[in-house]
This record gives C-alpha cells, structure tokens and sequence, in this order.
C-alpha cells in the first residue's frame, strides 16, 4: 500500500534522504544513474527522472522570465487571475452550489479565558467535518483563524496544534480548528474491529484515495480545500466574528491548505503558511514530490511555483514561517521569499509581507507558533506590543472529540473523500465520448491523456539510432545487447535474444517485464522459452523499467515520485514507457531476421497495461498478451483499498477511456489476458476484469506448475 513514514512529533511525513556524489556535473542521458546539478548540488538519479527534470527545468526558466516580467500593479492582477483559473481547473474545480452546513454544537468545555465549542459541519451534503471552535472570553466580534491541521494522526487535537489554536483564543482570537479528511476524527478507512485505519492515517489516507482523485481528474486538495472554505462561511455566520478580519494559519499539512486557501478563499484577511513553502527546483531533487494533494496536475508545465500560491494573496499581509532544517529546502523558502516580496513592492505593500525562519526541524515549533501571533496581532488587532506564548496545558484527545464514538465513520457514517470521487468517476465514465469501430478516435484521446507525441502514430516516425553494446551466446540464441534512441538524446538499454537454428525471417516479440531487461534472460524464464520457439525477442528497460528505474527518497517509493515529477509537467509514465516501446516496435521491422507482419508485444504485471496500451496505439502489431496486470481504471477508482498502482497514474483517464477499450481496440487481432490481478494485486475474476470481453481471443489463468510453452504453445503459434 502507498505509505509514508510517522514523522518526529505524531505526523506522517517522510525523512530527507539524499545521496550526493561527487561527479562531473553535466547530463548524460543514457541509462544506469546520471547526474545533475540542482540548486542544491548534484544528485544521483534515474534516466527517467533526469529526463522529467530536463523538461521541469526547461518550465523553470520560463517562468522566471514570466515573473521578471511582472512590472505594475495591473500584471500582478493579471497573474493572480491566471494563478486562480489554471490551478481551480487542474486540482477538479468545486462544487457550483454551496449546500447547507448543517452546523451543530455537540458539547462545550470551559476553560480558563475561553471555550471549546465541539462543532460539526457538513461542507458537502452528508460529508461531515469535525471541528473546535476556541472562543475567546469576553464580548466579540473577534478577529478570526481557519485552524488547518498538519499530517498529524489525531488532526486537530495534536498538542502541538492545540498550543497554536489556545493561545490564539487566549489573546483574543477565535480559532476554527478542524480536521481534514483521513485525520482525526474522520478516518475514511477505519475499521471498528481494529480500532484504528485499516492503511495508516494522514498522508497514507490521503495517497490512496489521491491515485484515486487523480484518475477522475481530481485532486485530494480538492475536498480539503473545499472544507475550509465552507469553514469560512461557517464562521460567517457567527455574530461573536469579525468577518472582515478572518485569517488562516498551519503548518505541514496545515500550511499546504493555508496556501490553497490563500489562492481559492478571497475573503481570507490575512495567511501565515508555516513549513511548507519553498520552491520546486529545490524540492524535485531532495526530498521529491510529497504527497497527493501536493502536486497538481501539470502545476509545473502550467508556469507555476510554490511562489504563486503566495503571489495570489498580494496585497494582503502574509508571512512566511519556514525551519532552517526542514526538509522542505529553506533555500527554495528564501528565494520564493525574495520573488513574492518584489511583487508586494510593486503592489505598493511591502510591510505587508514576512519572513520568519527559525534554526530547528519541521514542526510548528514555539518559534514558528509566536511568529504568527506576532503577525496576527500586528494586523488583526493593530497591537504594537507584542506578548509571548503563555504557560498552559493542552486537552486529552479524548476531551475534545466531537462525535459520540471518536470516529465520523461509526458515528455518522456518511460519505468518505473516496466515495465522492467514486461517484463524480461514474459520472464522468458514463459520459465519455464515443470511441468509433476504427480505433482512430481511441488513439487520439489515448495520445493526448498520456501526452503521447502525435507525431508518434502511424507510419512515419522512421528506424531508431542503435548502438551495439556487444554480443554472447545462450543455448540455441544469440544475445544481442543494445542501446535504442528512443526520443533525441535519450537512449534506453536492450537485449534482443534471436534462434540461431532457424533460417528466414522470424516472428518477433517486444517483452516487457518491469523488473529488467535481464531477469527473465538470466532465469531461464520465459523470453528465453520464446526464442527457443523460434522469436525473436526484444526486452527493452523501457523508462523506469530494470536499471532505468528510479530510486525512491525521503519515505516515498520510486512509483510514485516519478508519477508524480511526470504529472507536474504534463507528461505520464505510461505515455514516457509507451514512446519507447512503440521505437522498439520500429527497430524490429527494420531487422533482417524479423518479419515485420509478425511482431507481437507481451507484457507482464505493469508491462501487461503498456502492452495493451501499445498493441492499441499501433495497430501493426501482430498480437499481444498481458500477464498479471490490472485491467480496468474504473476497476481502481470502485477499490475500498489499493496496491501499489501510482504507475497506473493517467489524470482525467476515465473521462475519456478505460482499459477495457483497449481491449476492444485490439480486436481482430489475438490478445491474450493471463493471471489479471485486482487493484490489490489478488487474482481477478474474468467477467469482471474484462468487461466486454468479445475481443479477446483468450482468457485465464497460469496453473500452477505449467511452463510458459504449455500455457502459451497456442497463443505462439498465431
């Protein structure tokens, strides 16, 4: 399951891990790991993600000569409105109509200089939001914070936050503190018998049902942004606030939704995002993409930077808390803080933006707590002194919660971030445009989701460069090892093994196994069965595929930063793996010993999806076969729990197509679907695998025990 690890102080957050090494610094762009100089040095990395940072920093470079462009007051507004219509379209949009909140005092605790209102609120119809509300002692209107929680397991009862949120109300502030979804009080994978979430809580939630987002054309961002917004209102309807003095504030997690709200809530007064605004050239190397709702699709190919989150808020006070040792880069934090100042200057606000770093790790420590009520008093009370933090306990987890069993799930039920995705996917599936008998129509949607170069398809892309690495024998074939241009510059590592018995021209296969071009070669497995039977076989490490691959950092695995650093620039793993099987597709036909009517794809697990996709996209394929793959996006957007698919990531896919329509696409031709695997990774049921499955010519599963002849000595003979 995608999981993070437990950061120092309760939070899910991953470790900063880094290797540097110490090496020539220009890009090479074959295989094995390359090195590239960051902001922050060099770095080891793979050839897939040293090509997504050529295209990230192509993106960079243009935007730093956009933001330099920026010279008056009426180009800020210009960026701003640009800023808030690409990032509402990339993370889904939000709801048109603003149900009913519902709003609902469970309980109320007395403290000393304030009082906790246990409150839930409903900012989507059944979607239930658990909440405290710090009321400040005294006659209001109060000034006002949207409290936004961290990755903490408990959400808005960490002690940490608690700290924040009562010595706010203490000075006279009134706090909305509410958890976000997966948090707190709303886990959405809780399981009663257990006790606890059945996947981990807070980002481990959070990853899950975002692949899930992210397929429908959403973004997890989506549904926690939207919480505080209709938070917002909530306090609109409160005589005791001063609705003209409403500020956000947060850390981690907490910060990643105050600069959201920044953007997509206009009537905030003020925003102080603590630990988390830095700057992507500094992130992409070390630590990576963090979490689901952290990376929009296309953000970076749209132009954008952590910077414009805060460049939207202009000119209204702002300040930025950051921690010198945070893996959030501070370097990237002061250089976002250098370019949002310029924009206050040209705004005519310059007092009106802020710095705050403080030499210790992540976390919304004392400091960073004291900065924003120094920030807060200035601007929401026009207080000129200033007074510290003050002594006192925070409450019990248990003191504070608001549902009669700790848990939305078991005291509501209700819908769940996933079920309401699930539900805009059915939607949206149902709608989807109708694809044609001749394929034509599929291919170019397929081209334009995964960002596949149209330039691709059909018959005029040419023979790829090839260079020959060497040569060695096996039993009855000859290995071939090769280097194959698949795009300019970028050159990916192949073996071919060929039958040294037989004359002529020989059926060939393009085999896609996601652990190596090597491992079945070096096993004895099954590419070696199919040259023994007379192919030719051709098994590239496509991008992210064997020695390709990336390498995971700071708690993330490889599949999903390398999903994610793809996203950002508009490109898909899937479109980047498909471009390089559709030139082996190429160099085969242009073989002596390959007759070019007969080349067949086959692929296993991750592979079986690119088979489909490429038997699909090039219809001169012969057959294809898919081993031990999931066959449906829909089939991952209906999972209650998923198993490692952030390589299944194509944004929006189910709007216009699923994989059964790949399927479809194949027909005539042979396709054989073998083992087909759940979103979990268990066996699939057939019929509910292949919905439709009128075009396959063959379905099953691999008995135990059987050899690759045995099970496919009918699909090698077609």
């Amino acid at each position: 399951m995608l999981r993070a690890p437990r950061h120092p102080g309760g939070e899910f957050r991953p470790r900063a891990v880094m290797v540097q090494v110490c090496v020539r610094p220009e890009v090479t762009m074959r295989w094995f790991v390359v090195t590239v100089c960051s902001a922050s040095g060099l770095f080891a990395q793979s050839q897939i993600d040293s090509y997504l940072s050529g295209i990230a920093r192509e993106h960079w470079e243009k935007r730093a000569v956009a933001i330099e462009a920026i010279r008056t007051p009426a180009q800020v507004l210009e960026r701003q409105a640009y800023i808030r219509e690409k990032m509402t379209a990339s993370i889904g949009g939000f709801p048109s109509q603003r149900t009913p909140l519902k709003a609902r005092v469970t309980g109320v605790l007395e403290r000393d200089g304030y009082r906790i209102e246990k409150l839930v609120y409903e900012s989507l119809p059944n979607f239930y939001v658990t909440a405290n509300v710090y009321v400040p002692a005294g006659a209001g209107p109060f000034p006002a914070a949207l409290g936004v929680a961290g990755h903490s397991a408990n959400g808005k009862a960490s002690s940490t936050y608690q700290h924040g949120w009562i010595a706010m109300a203490k000075r006279g502030i009134l706090v909305l503190a509410f958890d976000p979804p997966g948090q707190g009080e709303r886990s959405e994978y809780f399981d009663a018998d257990l006790g606890r979430s059945r996947v981990g809580i807070g980002t481990s939630e959070h990853m899950m049902t975002g692949v899930q987002c992210l397929l429908t054309g959403s973004n997890y961002a989506r549904y926690e942004t939207w919480d505080g917004i209709r938070g917002f209102d909530y306090l609109l309807t409160r005589s005791d606030v001063d609705a003209k003095r409403i500020a956000v504030a947060g850390n981690s997690g907490g910060g990643t939704q105050s600069a959201y709200l920044a953007v997509f809530e206009p009537r905030l007064a003020l925003a102080a995002p603590s630990c988390y605004i830095t700057s992507w050239e500094n992130l992409w190397f070390k630590p990576g993409p963090q979490d689901a709702e952290q990376n929009f699709p296309g953000f970076i190919a749209d132009g954008f930077d952590f910077g414009d989150f805060l460049i939207s808020f202009a000119p209204r006070p702002l300040k930025m808390m950051t921690a010198i040792q945070d893996f959030f880069p501070i370097d990237g934090a002061r250089k976002t803080y250098a370019e949002v100042r310029r924009i206050y200057d040209i705004m005519g606000a310059a007092d009106r933006v802020g710095f705050f770093e403080y030499d210790d790790t992540h976390g919304w420590s004392k400091p960073r707590r004291e900065a924003t009520y120094q920030w807060m008093d200035k601007w929401l009370m026009e207080k000129e002194e200033y007074a510290g933090e003050p002594e006192f306990e925070t409450i019990l987890d248990k003191t504070l919660e608001v549902t009669p069993t700790g848990q939305v799930a078991t005291s509501f039920g209700g819908e769940t971030v996933q079920s309401l995705n699930r539900a805009e996917a059915e939607r949206l599936f149902a709608r989807r445009p109708a694809i044609g008998a001749t394929g034509a129509r599929l291919r170019q949607l397929v081209a334009a989701r995964v960002g596949l170069d149209p330039g691709s398809l059909g018959n005029a892309r040419g023979g790829p460069r090839v260079v020959k690495q060497g040569e060695s024998d096996g039993e009855g074939y000859r290995i071939e090892r090769l280097g194959i241009e698949t795009e300019k510059g970028v050159e990916i590592p192949a073996v071919v093994l060929s039958p040294v018995l037989s004359e002529g021209r020989k059926p060939a296969v393009v085999y896609l196994n996601p652990a190596g071009r090597l491992v079945d070669a070096k096993s004895e497995g099954d590419m070696v069965a199919l040259a023994r039977a007379g192919y030719v076989v051709l098994s590239p490490d496509a991008r992210g595929f064997g020695e390709t691959a990336a390498r995971g950092s700071s708690g993330y695995n490889a599949s999903w930063q390398t999903s994610m650093r793809a996203m950002l620039v508009r490109k898909t793993v899937i479109g980047i793996q498909l471009t390089d099987v559709l030139r082996c597709f190429d160099y085969l036909t242009r073989r002596g010993d390959v007759d070019a009517a007969r080349i067949a794809v086959f692929g296993k697990s991750h592979g079986g999806v690119l088979a489909l996709y490429a038997a699909a996209m090039e219809p001169r394929f012969h057959k294809a076969a898919s081993e031990g793959a999931v066959l449906s996006y829909m089939d991952i957007v209906r999972a209650r729990v998923l198993e490692g698919m952030a390589h299944a990531i194509v944004p929006g896919v189910v709007k216009d197509f699923d994989l059964p329509d790949l399927v479809r696409a194949v027909r005539p031709r042979t396709l054989w679907i073998i083992e087909p695997r759940t979103p979990t990774g268990a066996r699939a049921a057939l019929p509910e695998a292949l919905p439709g499955q009128s075009g396959v010519a063959h379905a099953g599963y691999r008995p135990e025990g059987w050899s690759f002849e045995k099970v496919y000595a009918e699909w090698m003979k077609r």
